[in-house]
């Protein structure tokens, strides 16, 4: 019976937001697994006494990113992990999206200023500001030209807390069209959804926001699977992903550009998509037992 730990966080006294948390646990016990829901940080969990680990929910690590890639390389030297230590370090820093480009990888245009960099910040278009370490819009926020003292407060506020900030272009299609989020799993396309804009004009940087408004399921065109594919395989030495999120919006001329590349903890939406249940479960049992 091969013992599987699901990754998840404790986020008392509130409830767990994973909805697909208990779903997934269920349906590998069903299926014969000894599976657990376990948080990276409990101090007392013996991760050896695992198959697998498999990173799911463990949505407070952007704000203890170092402490979480440090739990990362004990766990994966402790047992199998989920993904790779190596994946999880490169992506918990944004930073990544300048290596897909550099790669030919179509992504939306960013720069980077890291504590002490001067506010380098557009005059002439709308555009966002967000860290290069975050999850659910935290610490992101949109403004025009005329919103350039807001702007700075923000960069002043991130880079006092250590945070580089990451500026791009607010794409305006998103408006429109949305944002795709296509789920792979097991080396193969799961299921794809949508999504409308995050970012409401005027809504600060340091709101609560609602991480996936409006969130329907979605068929992916052509072009959008080709970049989602091509964003993989550009990752550093094209590791093994048991997992992977690639979220587009399209550019300026109509295509696809990667948004993000999610490796870490990916919200899977099995609420939406019922029959991904039993694909999810078969790959991470093939995994467990490898």
């Amino acid at each position: 019976m091969p013992r599987v730990a699901l990754v998840t966080y404790d986020p008392r006294p509130e409830p767990s937001k994973d909805a697909d948390l208990p779903v997934l646990v269920a349906a590998l016990r069903e299926a014969g697994a000894d599976a657990r829901a376990v948080a990276w940080d409990d101090e007392d969990v013996d991760w050896s006494g695992y198959d697998l680990a498999v990173i799911r929910s463990t949505w407070d690590y952007s704000w203890r990113a170092a402490e979480f890639v440090a739990w990362a390389e004990r766990c994966g030297k402790a047992t199998r992990l989920a993904n790779p230590v190596e994946v999880v370090r490169w992506n918990t820093d944004k930073r990544y999206l300048g290596e897909l480009a550099e790669a030919g990888v179509p992504v939306v245009p960013t720069r980077y200023l890291a504590p002490g960099d001067p506010a380098d910040l557009p005059g002439d278009h709308e555009y966002v500001v967000k860290p290069t370490s975050g999850a659910g819009a935290r610490y992101a926020a949109r403004y025009t030209p005329e919103q350039h003292g807001s702007a700075v407060r923000q960069l002043e506020r991130m880079h006092a807390e250590g945070l580089t900030a990451m500026v791009q272009p607010y794409m305006r299609s998103i408006d429109a069209g949305g944002e795709r989020a296509l789920q792979f799993f097991g080396g193969r396309l799961l299921h794809a959804s949508r999504k409308r804009a995050v970012l409401a004009p005027g809504t600060a940087f340091d709101a609560a926001k609602v991480a996936h408004p409006g969130l329907e399921p979605w068929t992916p065109t052509p072009a959008e699977r080709a970049v989602a594919e091509r964003a993989l395989t550009a990752v550093p030495e094209a590791p093994e992903l048991l997992y992977a999120r690639v979220d587009l919006v399209d550019g300026e001329d109509g295509q696809p550009r990667v948004m993000e590349l999610e490796l870490v903890e990916p919200n899977l939406f099995l609420f939406l998509h019922p029959e991904s249940v039993r694909p999810v479960v078969d790959a991470v049992l093939r995994a467990a037992r490898h």
